[in-house]
């Protein structure tokens, strides 16, 4: 039997698929709670959100404010990582009830000496509840409410803020009814705010000819440091397969001399517990890992679950791989591309939970060995979503600290399921986003749905697998306002590098992909040149970092301009403590001259009000004192970046 109440919760947001997924946050942040909470006739209703960490034995709450309209909001902070629960608790509140119906009948000259009795005993309910000097204002209010002597000092207690205060802070919750119980998970900052720079250790050398190792990746952590990256993510560095090994540029065959693809993982070296033999050992692993962390920046790992021909796996797990009738293995594809160096992993073996358990020691391995705590995941679109879910579970339990990057680049509610089965970051389609429109339309999805709920989004312009079409020009200007683009729109964002910053353009004949990729060869790059691209990177990277409406991607607001090729918008942190607004050109050919109009409301003046704002590239100030204001932008420096001070 249904049980007796007059309370209906429904509509409470936010919560993912009927929470079936729990939302995200980072340490700090808020959680704003809304909810449609009404009931039957005209009576008084209250309602709270109650809230408490997994830790916690003991249930906090705070009261919802009326919105109107029967919504109600109320917000809490979470300060710890690991899960905290969540839901909304209404009630007829009787006590307010008879106060608010008192006082209607009052200002109807009605006599209420009956009224007062009630009183009496709404106040006597929770005298054993309340603070000593709470306690001597109720006593003195039931002794007057029951004194028809005292009719006039009755009423003006019975009126009293003091009295109405006592009620919200101790209301007796008759006929209480409750939502369901919601989640949301709790990461720390890095998994909102982050700076990645990838390159593959194997060219980190700079003798020429000779194979990179993480010695070598040592001397480039200086290099790293002072662009202002936080993140230093390598390909993987387990032994490459010799079976079926690419040559350069993806060739079938390869040559004497090829190194092959770090994601053919697995040789007679080892499989995905084991480093590359070129590179080092793990002890040379662990020593770049802790000299990293010296300089503030945190290695990521690769975590790639496929296997070359020749990895130990496929000899002492053979079931682990689906077989063919003649006894061969499907090789890996994504047509039209071919991966014949790699064997995908069979997740419907029937020893899959063997199989799991085998790919958690790995990630485990690596967290516990060398001290990893971010992981980049390889393709993980074509594993399955609830293997993810797992293993991410399984993780968080001992390490709340590790976070996960996804790497796919596919449909997006495909994209959407692998962030709600716990990957903290992804990777986003603002590699293609090139226009005015394509940007605002993406950002205000990723910031104005559901999707800011759960997916937090790191903006990469390239990658190893990916050219994008607009960076195969070349020029300058492109490369200055995407990295622009994807470091201020985004809080998390990441390049692949030194080839980002070298503007290397070379592209295979009409396709998205590097011609002579990295991918199949090691390079020897001059690691010493500096041009005003690594300049420029480096001095975004230092704004980002002291500026926390940049650390954050949701509080954003798109200004109008008058021109289709100059984009402007707002952000502030959660505080409004620290505002920024950015104008860029995405025109890499011609100087642009464009108004922008302020957002008043969004900044809290009226027009006519004088703001200062710092261009934090240059340093030069001005004072805007109209709502739309007058800016030039050049293909040399396509952007301002200005703080904000009322």
């Amino acid at each position: 039997m249904q049980n007796q109440t007059r309370i209906i919760i429904e509509n409470v947001r936010p919560q993912l698929d009927g929470g079936t997924f729990f939302i995200k946050r980072i340490v700090g942040q808020t959680v704003v709670v809304k909810a449609n909470v009404f009931a039957d006739g005209h009576d008084v209703i209250a309602c709270c959100v109650k809230f408490k960490h997994e830790s916690a034995k003991k249930w906090q709450e705070t009261r919802l404010q009326s919105l109107g309209n029967d919504e109600w909001i109320s917000e809490f902070i979470v300060e710890k990582q690991g899960f905290y629960s969540y839901f909304i608790e209404g009630w007829v509140d009787y006590a307010l009830n008879w106060q608010h119906g008192t006082e209607r009948k009052i200002q109807d000259n009605q006599y209420v000496k009956s009224e007062l009795l009630e009183g009496a005993e709404y106040c006597q309910a929770i005298l054993k509840e309340v603070d000593k000097d709470e306690k001597v204002f109720l006593t003195a209010a039931i002794k007057a409410f029951q004194d028809e002597k005292a009719y006039d000092k009755a009423i003006a207690i019975a009126l009293s803020p003091e009295l109405h205060h006592i009620f919200l802070k101790y209301p007796t919750r008759t006929l209480a009814n409750t939502s369901a119980e919601l989640k949301v998970y709790v990461d720390r900052k890095k998994a909102l705010f982050s700076t990645w720079y990838e390159f593959f250790p194997r060219s980190a050398s700079q003798e020429k000819g000779k194979h990179g190792t993480f010695k070598d990746c040592e001397k480039l952590l200086p290099r790293v440091a002072a662009m202002g990256f936080d993140t230093l993510y390598f390909p993987p560095i387990h032994p490459i397969g010799e079976v079926n090994r690419k040559g350069k540029n993806n060739a079938t065959n390869a040559q004497p001399g090829d190194v092959g693809s770090p994601w053919g993982i697995g040789s007679k070296h080892g499989g995905h517990k084991s480093i590359h033999p070129e590179l080092g050992t793990i002890d040379d692993f662990k020593s770049l890992v802790k000299k990293a962390k010296d300089l503030g920046i945190e290695v990521a790992m690769d975590y790639a679950l496929q296997a070359a021909p020749d990895h130990p796996y496929v000899k002492d797990f053979p079931q682990w791989f689906k077989w063919r009738p003649d006894g061969t293995v499907q090789y890996a594809e994504n047509p039209p591309k071919k991966y014949q160096d790699i064997q995908p992993i069979y997740f419907e073996s029937g020893d899959w939970k063997n199989l799991w358990k085998e790919l958690l020691d790995v990630a485990l391995f690596w967290i516990e060995e060398c001290d990893i705590k971010v992981f980049r995941v390889d393709n993980p679109h074509t594993k399955p979503f609830y293997f993810w879910g797992w293993l991410i579970a399984e993780i968080k339990k001992k390490h709340p600290d590790v976070l996960f990057l996804a790497e796919a680049f596919t449909a997006p509610k495909v994209m959407h399921e692998l962030a709600k089965q716990g990957f903290s970051q992804s990777y986003t389609y603002f590699t293609w986003r090139n226009t005015k429109a394509e940007l605002i339309e993406y950002v205000e999805e990723l910031t104005k749905t559901e999707q800011s709920e759960f997916y937090r989004p790191n903006f990469w312009p390239n990658t190893p697998d990916i050219l994008p079409y607009a960076l195969q020009s070349g020029h300058e200007s492109v490369y200055l306002h995407k990295y622009f683009l994807a470091a201020t729109l985004s809080s998390s964002v990441g390049i692949y590098g030194p080839v980002y910053e070298y503007m290397i353009s070379e592209s295979m004949p009409g396709k998205e992909e590097y011609f002579n990729s990295e991918k199949y060869e090691f390079y020897n790059w001059d690691w010493s040149v500096e041009n005003k691209l690594i300049a420029v990177i480096s001095r975004l990277n230092k704004i980002r970092k002291e500026h926390a409406s940049l650390q954050q991607t949701n509080n954003i607001v798109f200004c109008a301009t008058d021109s289709d090729q100059v984009l402007a918008y707002y952000k502030f942190d959660d505080t409004r403590q620290d505002e920024t607004l950015m104008i860029c050109s995405i025109d890499p050919h011609y100087m642009k001259q464009a108004w922008v109009q302020l957002p008043l409301k969004s900044l809290g003046i009226n027009a006519g009000q004088p703001i200062r704002v710092i261009e934090l590239i240059t340093g030069n100030s001005y004072i805007w004192d109209k709502e739309w204001n007058y800016v030039e932008l050049h293909p040399s420096l396509p952007f301002h970046i200005f703080k904000i001070q009322k």
